[in-house]
């Protein structure tokens, strides 16, 4: 059975990947791109259509109209913590508003863009987490909670309606030839910054790894949930010495009080709660995409960092 897919989010970084994946796949018949925007450079067999996921209205009729079969649901805050509202009426509220689409018009089967924040960062994480730990999230980041509540009504789902296939993907540290976000903002400094007594180990996945990933899901790959890394997991001291800089070490305490009024001066969207960010981070173990999925990524985590550094000339040095 080929698939009319409806990717979410569709003309952002992510989205464009993988409907460029999804339209050279032979399983694929139809892909439509639904977002609040068009992308600069549409691509060629990509159908763009609106899609605001914040409102339920139209959701059903768009789905309708082009006879959605599977639905990738990638529309997300990119960049978190500047207006936790929208973040939620976007991650938490729109995934519903999909699900309840979904289910009115019979779609077979959702894959939806989870991430390993929604295990949390929690001093006592495993050093490797895998599918079956619990789905904790941390709530003093926001996007980590939402992350969880999506995961909770996904599981609800589930149960009320088993018609519905899931594949459920729990995303490692995307990196790509256009990637700026937090994370990649920690590297472009004149020194590395890592908290006390903390490895702060990364897992990245290469976004084309990603987008095959999502095209396999989207087509015959069976359902389930999954975590999505490279192989390996890379500590920011490693990351530092690749870097050829130097590491600036900042006790726990300290960072927390220097966030906090950085906050309060407006100096910096972030808080607090970024500590827990830099010091436990969720290290994901990828055995069931490998074993279970059928996917393996063609790159591990320290070939997708030194991928992104060859696409990003100047973050390091020499």
């Amino acid at each position: 059975m080929t698939a009319r897919v409806l990717v979410t989010g569709g003309a952002g970084f992510l989205g464009s990947h993988v409907a460029a994946a999804l339209v050279s796949h032979p399983g694929v018949e139809l892909v439509v791109a639904g977002d609040v925007r068009r992308p600069e450079h549409p691509l060629e067999g990509v159908v763009y259509d609106d899609c605001d996921v914040t409102r339920s209205a139209g959701l059903a009729l768009l789905m309708e109209r082009h006879a959605i079969t599977v639905v990738v649901h990638l529309a997300a805050i990119v960049n978190p913590g500047r207006d936790v509202a929208m973040e939620y009426r976007v991650d938490v509220d729109g995934s519903r508003h999909v699900l309840d689409a979904c289910v009115a018009t019979g779609v077979r089967r959702i894959v939806v863009s989870s991430s390993g924040a929604a295990y949390g960062y929690h001093a006592d994480n495993p050093e490797w987490l895998s599918e079956s730990d619990p789905i904790r999230g941390s709530e003093a980041f926001p996007y980590s909670r939402h992350k969880r509540l999506v995961e909770e009504m996904l599981a609800e789902h589930r149960v009320s309606h088993p018609d519905l296939e899931q594949v459920v993907f729990r995303i490692g540290t995307i990196l790509g030839p256009t990637v700026r976000n937090q994370i990649t903002a920690l590297w472009d400094g004149s020194r590395v910054l890592a908290v006390r007594g903390s490895e702060s180990p990364f897992v990245f996945v290469w976004v084309d790894d990603i987008a095959a990933a999502m095209a396999r899901a989207a087509t015959d790959g069976p359902p389930g949930i999954y975590n999505v890394a490279g192989d390996g997991k890379v500590t920011v001291r490693e990351i530092a010495a690749r870097l050829g800089k130097p590491v600036l070490t900042v006790p726990a305490g300290l960072l927390r009080i220097a966030l906090r009024m950085g906050r309060m001066l407006h100096l910096t969207v972030h808080g607090p709660e970024q500590v827990g960010f830099l010091q436990h981070r969720p290290v994901l173990a990828n055995d069931a995409l490998k074993r279970d999925f059928g996917f393996t990524p063609a790159r591990t985590s320290r070939e997708a960092f030194e991928e992104y550094l060859a696409t990003h000339p100047g973050v390091a040095r020499g």
